[in-house]
């Protein structure tokens, strides 16, 4: 299995069109050890030709001119699009479907609440419906014994939908009242190895029913977004707790690092990383405390393979 990050920041990339904290700064004038990173999504694949892409941000079509594979170039118009999946109904995380409006229709995966939302409070779904039919949408389950699936023109993997508490987007009739399938975390198995991700770039708390797929999987892509839970206060570029947007905070009691410290099993690296954190600069304490944890940090162009 092949795994392309295709972009690794939190919404507004980094450094953010308009943000000018330390980081932001930094990174412009060169005096910050750090790399441009665009908004969150990855990319699956076992032959390298077909590719299952996980979330369509904004950056999508600089991300896909960045990334050949994923255009073959097997007919006069193409793509190594097989199919995408949508882990939540986020602008940062859609928005970049619009992009993709020439190719389509395009399968498209999601909940039944990332379905509702993308027909009805932030209409995508409608809109694209005037070229060429638009998409195809494929319903994931989330109930138990409904929530495996696999794409046709991937076969080999397996994906598991895993229901996270995070937070619905500020235009979902369900705000501040989270609800099964708003957000998703999915696992994705190779069928020929029995290797497996696990990939949640949305991840708020740590539940019961999550245990399983994160201490078996051979490696997890986690929410990574901010190191401390006021971060953005602190940083005076924003008025909300991580844990109110729906991300589990990195340090500190009963965060990330100390719960990925209890798995043994999977490589762990971070994704959706905020502009805001001190992780992105290579020579702060807290990457070098990452690296004593044995937590990697993502960047966009990475590749794995499983």
């Amino acid at each position: 299995m092949k795994i392309q990050i295709l972009g690794s920041a939190a919404g507004g990339g980094f450094p953010q069109w308009n943000c000018n904290c330390q980081n932001c700064s930094g990174l412009r004038n060169g005096t910050l050890n750090a790399k441009a990173r665009t908004q969150s999504s990855i990319a699956v694949s076992v032959n390298g030709t077909d590719w299952i892409l996980f979330n369509t941000s904004p950056d999508i079509r600089a991300q896909l001119e960045a990334f050949a594979p994923m255009q073959p170039a097997r007919a006069l118009r193409d793509t190594g699009i097989a199919a995408i999946v949508f882990m939540d109904s986020q602008i940062d995380h859609t928005t970049g479907l619009l992009m993709l409006r020439e190719g389509c229709p395009h399968q498209v995966w999601c909940t039944d609440r990332v379905q509702d939302d993308l027909s009805d409070s932030f209409p995508l779904f409608n809109m694209l419906k005037h070229w060429n039919g638009g998409i195809d949408w494929q319903r994931i389950g989330v109930e138990p014994g409904s929530s495996s699936f696999v794409i046709d023109r991937v076969p080999e993997l397996t994906l598991t939908a895993v229901p996270l508490t995070s937070s619905a987007p500020p235009y979902s009739p369900h705000k501040g009242d989270p609800h099964p399938g708003d957000n998703i975390g999915v696992l994705i198995t190779d069928s020929r190895s029995g290797k497996s991700v696990f990939y949640a770039p949305g991840l708020g708390v740590i539940e019961p029913q999550l245990l399983p797929f994160m201490q078996e999987a051979d490696c997890l892509l986690v929410d990574g977004t901010l190191w401390n839970d006021d971060e953005m206060i602190r940083a005076g570029v924003g008025t909300k707790l991580g844990r109110d947007m729906g991300h589990l905070a990195l340090s500190g009691e009963n965060g990330m690092i100390e719960f990925l410290d209890t798995l043994k099993k999977p490589r762990k690296i971070l994704i959706h990383i905020n502009n805001t954190n001190p992780i992105l600069d290579e020579d702060s304490a807290e990457r070098a405390e990452l690296g004593r944890h044995g937590i990697e940090v993502s960047e966009d162009g990475m590749s794995i393979e499983l």
